[in-house]
């Protein structure tokens, strides 16, 4: 269970596989873990490293200073302490905001940049439901109301067509012992307050992205609007959670753009 002292914060990590860097950035309310599908499918290609951002997963303490701005540092920081720089980045969802201001402020840490699910992209619907979603969860409601809630909005319209599977992944997630707690889920929905999208002009390493075909998250139109002219692809079948829906075609992306 590797830890990095940084910035008076406890930065946990994993890091698994034999290659070069490869640093997967969690996206929000998830944390290294969030990774799993992914991970045996890239262990074989890289050094895979996943630390769980601010007020997510093992990184204490829970409430310490959060941005966008101190997730990018942290990352960077992070690259520099192994000596493995510069790393490929993949950044899900708010994970691709975070390598998005890497590439800006610490270009010499990211080798190439992955958004997947992601794009230079505020939505103040998606903050709107993140804030009900943490206040069903405050609420009376029982505890996996808030996230079969959250579920519509992640996954693929698939998931709902095997029984059992959802309530099955509510399971998992209320047993998971390094949940995020609600206080800490707040402070990350707080850290959200007065963030602006970097763009990507000016970023000097290769940059693809990769969108769900069914994310109503980040709905494909407003994604390539947002995204320009960056090689984009469109990965069927998948929802915003796109590396659970459909692992292997998204590692399948990742090495291509990697090997190039």
């Amino acid at each position: 269970m590797p830890s990095f002292e940084h910035d008076s914060i406890s930065l946990h990590f994993e890091a698994s596989g034999d290659g070069p860097p490869l640093l997967l950035i969690a996206g929000m309310l998830s944390d290294s873990a969030s990774w799993a599908p992914l991970v045996p499918l890239l262990e074989p290609h890289f050094t895979v490293i996943r630390p769980d951002n601010r007020s997510t997963g093992r990184t204490a303490p829970w409430n310490a200073p959060a941005s966008i701005d101190h997730c990018a540092a942290d990352c960077a920081a992070l690259v520099d302490s192994l000596s493995i720089g510069p790393a490929h980045v993949v950044g899900h969802s708010l994970g691709g905001m975070i390598g998005l201001r890497m590439a800006h402020r610490y270009p010499s840490a990211v080798g190439s940049l992955t958004l997947a699910a992601a794009a230079p992209l505020r939505l103040e619907r998606n903050v709107a439901l993140f804030r009900n979603l943490l206040a069903i969860r405050q609420s009376n409601a029982a505890p996996e109301t808030w996230l079969h809630t959250l579920f519509a909005w992640l996954f693929a319209p698939a998931l709902y067509d095997i029984p059992g599977a959802v309530a099955q992944a509510a399971t998992t997630a209320l047993a998971y012992p390094y949940a995020q707690t609600a206080a800490a889920m707040a402070h990350q929905i707080a850290s959200l307050d007065g963030y602006r999208p970097d763009g990507l002009d000016g970023v000097p390493m290769p940059v693809q992205a990769l969108l769900a075909a069914d994310d109503l998250l980040l709905p494909e139109a407003l994604a390539r609007n947002a995204l320009g002219a960056t090689p984009t692809h469109i990965v069927p079948d998948a929802g915003h959670s796109i590396h659970w829906d459909a692992p292997e075609a998204v590692a399948a992306h990742i090495r291509r753009f990697t090997d190039q």
